[in-house]
């Protein structure tokens, strides 16, 4: 699970380590544990849905993620497009010069970094 955080402005995103997915309990656990080390007020969460818009069932699968996370931290959760964001992070790093064992353990923290930068690129626009 690729992670990401931004600064205290809500301006620009970092990547956090990714976290080796384990089971519903210890993911939030997890979870919960960088929230309050943060200070996390609002998560978001990647909404992978199909190339033209449509609702497959990776999606269903984050909206009923992003709900349990919503009820076991308290905090809102926004589903944030993701479209393309696997693909542009793989772009990146290899534009970067990252050699392919390295872009393997680091796309979905890019990935992450993606999202929450689109997110808070178009909230503090307003479009």
């Amino acid at each position: 699970m690729g992670l990401a955080i931004s600064d205290e402005l809500m301006i620009t995103a970092q990547p956090l380590p990714t976290w080796r997915r384990k089971d519903q309990r210890a993911d939030l656990a997890h979870l919960a544990s960088l929230v309050e080390t943060w200070g996390v007020h609002q998560v978001v969460v990647g909404y992978p849905k199909h190339l033209g818009g449509e609702v497959g069932e990776r999606a269903v699968k984050s909206q009923k993620f992003a709900e349990r996370l919503e009820g076991a931290l308290g905090l809102p959760v926004i589903l944030w497009d993701e479209r393309y964001s696997t693909v542009a992070a793989e772009r990146t790093l290899i534009e970067a010069g990252v050699r392919r064992q390295r872009r393997q353990q680091v796309r979905d923290s890019v990935a992450a970094l993606l999202i929450l930068q689109g997110y808070l690129d178009r909230r503090r626009t307003g479009r």
